[in-house]
């Protein structure tokens, strides 16, 4: 269908599709075309062609979430206001399905720190390592970003992992991060960096409650498999 999107008959173009017979009913192509808004006058792509091309780069829309702006940008016809509008909206629909954990909440259950970050890092391609800092009544009071890409004992030293921790006067912390492959089956790196961490935290007066690894629809507690 030569001419843009607003050529096409009405039925047809996506906004008056949503309009009439709700969102449901469009593409996941379809869907992305609204988000970017505009074709690509210099490759004469429609907004749904470019939505089109997306999926076909990327494959499914969990993996657009993991892929940077610079990715996006890669294919032609995107530049970096369509690439941002991208990474805006799934990270939109990304914290709707997250039951976001607040400061000053209470740790109860790994469950409650598992659904807080799922959805964050279950897609993600490169390994992330968390604190969070509790106070004495287990009420969190932040969370510190250790450490990005795969794990090993220079990168996550206790270094790295306490000095937020007594800077914040923090009485436990709760160490947390993914396994882009999905499998939250612990390392032996894991088990290590675990036991390396919770002596240091033994000898600074600062208690780690657990170690939880994020996969994708599962994650394993430390202290609930009795590791730690």
């Amino acid at each position: 269908m030569a001419g843009g999107i607003k050529h096409w008959p009405e039925d047809e173009r996506p906004r008056e599709k949503l309009l009439k017979q709700g969102a449901e009913s469009l593409s996941e192509a379809e869907l992305l075309a609204l988000i970017i808004g505009t074709g690509s006058p210099s490759t004469g792509q429609s907004a749904v062609d470019l939505g089109r091309q997306l999926i076909k780069e990327f494959g499914t829309l969990r993996e657009l979430v993991s892929a940077s702006v610079a990715e996006i940008r890669r294919l032609k016809g995107t530049g970096v206001a369509k690439a941002a509008a991208i990474k805006a909206s799934l990270e939109i629909a990304s914290r709707i399905n997250t039951d976001r954990l607040m400061n000053g909440e209470r740790f109860i259950s790994p469950e409650q720190v598992y659904r807080h970050y799922h959805h964050r890092l279950r897609d993600r391609r490169k390994e992330y390592f968390m604190a969070l800092l509790l106070d004495g009544k287990n009420r969190i009071l932040r969370e510190v970003r250790i450490s990005e890409g795969s794990l090993n004992q220079s990168i996550v030293h206790p270094r790295e992992v306490f000095c937020p921790a007594v800077r914040d006067s923090a009485a436990a912390i709760i160490l947390v991060h993914n396994h882009p492959s999905g499998d939250p089956t612990p390392s032996r790196e894991d088990r290590e960096i675990t036991r390396r961490l919770k002596d240091a935290g033994e000898l600074m007066g600062v208690k780690v409650l657990d170690h939880i690894i994020i996969g994708d629809g599962a994650f394993i507690s430390f202290t609930s498999q009795g590791m730690l």
